[in-house]
């Protein structure tokens, strides 16, 4: 049984200083609720907050990771503004987002994209939280395992087995992305369900079990509880709820907490 993991993403938002007035309050709580010792805790910043970042985490000796939020699949070369894995690497980043509904849905990020950028973290020793998940109108024609079946098939499926067991599942229906809605437990635990079956059917069930599949799409305090109650979702990816240090601690203390 792993520890479940709340991945909080920032998006394009704080500076530095921001930045470390927030791990002024969260770090030391952190530690104070020994919350690293029941979970694990990872913060999605900016490209430009993360050695600030590592500093600080480092100063309050917090066990707290660090994700960047997209990777470029080659190690180097003329891709202007872009990051490879290597570059995140050494700058002590351990997780990546790779294909969240925000990359695929405004910069065209496609399943084979998303595909090369997990397999360039797995290669450099980084582990991809691979975001997967329908739109609305997919959702509302009833077609979100085919969906999500296809974005595995698709973007998943390749990586190499040895590997896969590292990568994290975050399943975020892109009609509950900044948008206060949430899909009901009931609902998260089916399509979670449906998710680890597929990834069974891949790769086996011996590394099909292993592997993490964390639900995303406007999680918050409020239902953190009744989301990770279910046995199938095994972390939470807010994105809002996670910029308030106060508002990320209780939903980290929520999931932790069982009914």
């Amino acid at each position: 049984m792993q520890k479940p993991i709340f991945i909080g993403n920032w998006k394009m938002n704080k500076s530095g200083a921001e930045a470390c007035q927030y791990l002024e309050r969260f770090a030391p709580a952190v530690t104070a609720a020994k919350l690293s010792d029941q979970a694990e805790i990872v913060l999605a910043v900016p490209y430009t907050l993360i050695e600030t970042m590592q500093r600080e985490l480092t100063r309050h000796k917090a066990t707290i990771a660090l994700a960047a939020q997209n990777v470029h699949w080659l190690p180097s070369g003329a891709h202007t503004g872009e990051i490879s894995a290597p570059m995140l690497k050494e700058f002590g980043v351990s997780h990546v987002l790779v294909g969240h509904s925000e990359r695929r849905q405004f910069y065209g990020e496609s399943d084979e994209g998303v595909f090369k950028r997990a397999e360039a973290c797995l290669g450099a020793g980084l582990i991809p939280i691979i975001c997967i998940g329908e739109t609305g109108d997919e959702y509302k024609r009833g077609i979100s395992r085919e969906v999500v079946s296809l974005q595995i098939k698709n973007g998943i499926s390749k990586l190499p087995k040895p590997q896969v067991i590292q990568a994290i599942i975050a399943y975020e229906p892109v009609w509950a992305i900044g948008t206060g809605l949430s899909a009901t437990p009931e609902i998260a635990a089916l399509m979670h369900s449906h998710i680890r079956s597929e990834l069974n059917q891949v790769f086996g069930p011996t590394l099909g079990e292993q592997i993490r599949v964390i639900y995303g799409g406007s999680a918050s305090r409020d239902n953190a509880q009744r989301l990770c109650n279910s046995p199938e979702i095994d972390g939470l990816l807010p994105g809002g709820a996670s910029l308030d240090a106060d508002h990320f601690l209780d939903l980290i203390k929520a999931g932790i907490k069982k009914q």
